[in-house]
């Protein structure tokens, strides 16, 4: 599972932790029994004066519990319930004006009276929160429902006097008080179930929800997690259920994998640009315009189940074959390596090639040419890359052998002649003679031959090739070397292998580069251009290998990764640091794509406008403009970002980064203003109060750091620190009147603290049930619950953001998946929208300030994804041409 950080306690750490919470619980306990003693002589007193009891109906609240909290009728009464060495504490509805009175055991049921619909608790244990917990290990529940305001009282006795029931509950309880002080832990006392371990133990993906009449708790890896349903819900069955109204429809795709792979990138008979990033392959069209499909922009083939590898474009310009490498479900069940035959135009799936042929996945592929491209040559990943010719049409294999165990970076066929095949890799070319036996599968036979080195050094690695039309082969080597490729006669000293009458040699050699050469491509014109890796130079060579024109691409573009030609003397030329370029030699080149190269994490969205900034492993923080489609501007921080926000004006933004420290860069000029560092351990979170006049940094050494923060939010001072939390801090909150903050941390706590009242803990959490937030990002909490899919182990969820409107909540995942849910989501196993494209755990998801785009990233994909937000709550407007693959159907009728 790939997260940044995991709970990590150990064994020792946990057996101390359980005891303190015992502990907490039994104190908590205890001062709730003093407390309910104490009122009951005290209303013993009062019995002999009945018109003082008149309208009495509440205890005066308890320090640090929440047997009287606020919000609730005034006519209600508690109750302190001993079961076994269990203590449950009850709140019940009633509009009797008698005296509360102390039980030792339930209620006696009453004719005409109705017992409460929710469960009894699982596990009775308090949250993993340790002191945010509220009381003991039961919940509050109310006995009868809120809204009923007459039934009969349900623990009234027809069989005492109204002056003997004071006694009787009393002298029960004295035996319930004796029973908490000789509190056994055996699991027998309790009903044969363990508070903490019943749901499954430390290791089971088991997830529980205990529904009461006041709060749910579920379960994750066996913890308990109790959240209190907000006072204006009567009941979770009002809620709204089902999927969302709004979809999404993926509207632009940053990135492209350069860094990784080859065959990467072409242009299609459209003038449209193909290319690949995660799952998704992009057909982009420089600088839009009319004549052809899309009229410009992106448009995607979203067929693939994992990460994509290769490309291949078929001589007709339109049908396109690509390879994707192998994964695993959600389940952990593998999901196998597939070529594609799709149609560019109407993105159609055409031919689906290979399923359970291959292993590991697709390393290169090649349509022929001579033949109209009625073959495809497949080269998979396996120990011997094992080499195999398919039938486009029928989908058939009609020949295989085993290549190499040296790894294969190129495949193609001869433009002459498809029954000649070339592949090079480490330290190798191999040409292969290919029979067809007559189109039947499985006759046809693959004959090698190895290219002869001769007197030239054999270098390490051969990434590239092109065929002349002369029939000569050109390949670029990891020596900065051109070696052009003829046929000879062998003489009978040195037979060619399989009886062959000729062998392969080089004919002629020319330096070209330094350091390796990537790419080569075959120009219209007949001139060929080779791309450099050390260098990043590109050489158009003439006849002869002369060199007739070259250019340099700039340093931070990386280096010559793909070239491929496009309209007229229009070059597009793909890079390592996942950057597209486009331009010719004598004018130079410019990006019109961009992106990350390493894993990201850091994500926020501009307050006012449809920008959003991102940051990552890469160590670059880049801000994005979502209505232009382009890199605004990107800084190198020198160290791993991982988190930001934007302060409300927009002015600043805040960056924290692996090592403690945080900075706050001015977004117009990109001056670092501010640059502190709080402890030595990675910050998770960073966020501004609504107002602008707090900053809450959230950090792995389970610390909240609290800033004042000036005006232009230039300037911060120290006001305070969250000190509660046993476990790095995960997400966090501001409430709509920036005086208070919601925490989730690594394991799985959720606590709120009064940062206006000085930075306190607010041990009782079921005064916040009713607290409005200006964000909704933790991914623990009453309203979201429902996000969690059942099984779960309680890091599948990566982030979770709720949309301004607070219609829609968005979910990333560990399994390469955005979800979309309604807001509330407080039903457990909510269903949702799915959304599929990236090729690693989604690692956050952000909606733009008028919930017009939501923006998701990829995880080591290095992808971001932005979608429009369609349908009642989005602003955006379906894209004119298709941006999925009509003819996969989905998993469910929810998937997308």
């Amino acid at each position: 599972m790939d997260r940044a950080s995991g709970p990590g306690e150990g064994p020792a750490q946990d057996t101390l932790q359980s005891l303190n919470q015992r502990l907490r619980v039994q104190e908590e306990e205890m001062e709730l029994v003093k407390a309910a003693l104490a009122e009951a002589l005290r209303l013993l007193r009062l019995q002999g004066s009945p018109t003082s009891l008149q309208g009495y109906g509440t205890l005066a609240p308890m320090r640090d519990s929440p047997a009287a909290p606020p919000g609730l009728p005034p006519t209600c009464s508690l109750s302190l319930v001993s079961r076994g060495t269990q203590t449950e504490t009850e709140v019940e509805m009633e509009p009797s004006p008698e005296p509360p009175c102390l039980s030792n055991g339930p209620p006696a049921s009453q004719g005409g009276s109705e017992e409460p619909s929710g469960t009894q608790s699982e596990g009775g244990g308090s949250s993993s929160s340790g002191a945010g917990s509220p009381g003991p290990p039961g919940i509050l529940r109310p006995v009868q429902p809120p809204q009923r305001a007459e039934t009969t009282r349900r623990n009234s006795s027809s069989s005492s006097s109204p002056s003997e029931r004071p006694r009787q509950k009393l002298s029960r309880k004295a035996a319930s008080s004796a029973n908490l002080l000789l509190r056994s832990g055996s699991t027998e006392s309790r009903g044969g179930k363990d508070p903490l371990s019943s749901p499954g133990g430390p290791g089971s993906r088991r997830s529980n929800y205990n529904l009461e009449g006041i709060s749910v708790k579920m379960f994750l890896r066996g913890r308990p997690i109790t959240m209190y349903i907000p006072s204006g819900i009567r009941s979770l069955e009002e809620l709204p259920s089902g999927p969302p109204p709004e979809t999404l429809s993926l509207d632009w795709v940053y990135g492209y994998r350069g860094r990784d792979s080859r065959s990467n990138l072409f242009v299609l008979r459209s003038g449209e640009v193909v290319y690949f990033i995660a799952c998704v392959v992009v057909l982009y069209r420089p600088g839009g315009g009319p004549g052809g499909p899309g009229g410009g922009g992106q448009r995607h083939y979203r067929g693939h189940t994992d990460c994509v590898r290769c490309l291949a474009v078929h001589p007709d310009g339109v049908r396109v074959a690509s390879g994707q490498t192998a994964g695993v479900d959600k389940d952990g069940k593998p999901l196998q390596p597939v070529v594609h035959i799709w149609d560019s135009e109407t993105l159609l799936k055409l031919q689906e090639i290979g399923l359970g042929a291959f292993e590991r996945g697709v390393g290169a592929l090649a349509f022929s040419a001579a033949d109209q491209g009625a073959f495809l040559c497949v080269v998979d990943d396996s120990n011997e890359h094992m080499l195999s010719v398919w039938d486009c049409s029928r989908g058939m294999k009609l020949a295989e052998i085993k290549s190499t165990n040296d790894s294969v970076l190129a495949v193609g066929f001869s433009p002459r002649d498809s029954s000649c095949i070339v592949t090079s890799g480490k330290s190798h070319v191999h040409f292969w003679n290919w029979s067809g036996g007559a189109g039947v599968p499985g006759n046809g036979t693959l004959a090698r031959k190895q290219g002869v080195f001769g007197k030239y050094k054999k270098p390490k690695f051969i990434p590239c090739f092109v065929f002349l039309p002369d029939g000569d082969i050109l390949t670029g080597d990891s020596e900065g070397n051109i070696l052009t490729w003829g046929r000879s006669l062998s003489d009978a000293r040195t037979p060619g292998r399989g009886g062959a009458k000729e062998t392969y040699g080089i004919v002629a050699q020319a330096h070209a580069h330094e350091g390796s050469i990537f790419a080569l491509c075959l120009r219209r014109d007949g001139t060929v251009l080779s791309g450099g890796g050390r260098d990043r130079r590109l050489v158009q060579w003439g006849p002869g290998l002369v060199a007739l024109q070259e250019a340099e691409i700039p340093e931070h573009f990386g280096a010559v990764r793909a070239i491929a030609e496009g309209l007229g003397s229009e070059l597009l030329v793909g890079t390592t640091k996942n950057a597209l370029l486009r331009g010719d030699l004598a004018q130079g080149f410019s990006p019109v794509i961009q992106g990350h190269t390493d894993e990201l994490w850091g994500l926020c969205t501009h307050p006012s406008q449809n920008r959003f900034l991102t940051c990552g492993h890469d160590r670059q923080l880049c801000l994005w403009d979502g209505e232009a489609h382009a890199l605004a501007w990107s800084i190198d921080l020198k160290e791993t970002g991982l988190c930001a926000d934007f302060h409300p004006s927009g002015a600043v933004v805040a960056v924290g980064l692996n090592t403690g420290r945080w900075l706050v860069l001015d977004t117009e000029t990109r001056e670092i203003v501010s640059d502190v560092t709080d402890g030595n351990e990675q910050l998770s979170v960073v966020r501004y109060s609504p107002d602008g006049l707090y900053l809450a940094i959230g950090s792995h050494d389970n610390m909240i750091y609290i800033y004042s923060v000036s005006s232009d939010g230039a300037k911060s001072s120290r006001f305070g620190r969250c000190v509660g939390h046993s476990s790095f801090i995960t997400h966090l909150d501001w409430s709509k009147d920036g005086n208070f903050i919601m925490s989730n941390s690594g394991d799985y706590e959720i606590l709120y603290w009064d940062v206006a009242g000085g930075c306190k803990l607010l041990r009782n959490r079921y005064e916040s049930r009713d607290r409005e937030w200006a964000t909704y990002t933790c991914v623990l909490g009453f309203h979201v619950y429902g996000v969690w899919p059942d099984g779960s182990d309680g890091t599948d969820i990566n982030s979770l953001c709720r949309s301004h409107n607070e219609r829609v909540v968005a979910v990333a995942d560990d399994f390469c998946k955005v979800h979309l849910f309604q807001y509330p989501c407080a039903r457990a196993k909510a269903p949702s929208r799915m959304y599929g494209g990236h090729g690693s755990h989604v690692t956050s998801v952000r909606f733009t300030h008028d919930d017009s785009y939501l923006v998701s990233l990829g995880g080591k994909d290095a992808s971001i994804f932005q979608w429009r937000v369609l349908g009642a709550g989005g602003a955006g407007q379906p894209p004119a041409t298709p941006s999925r693959t009509p003819s996969l159907s989905p998993a469910s009728s929810l998937d997308v």
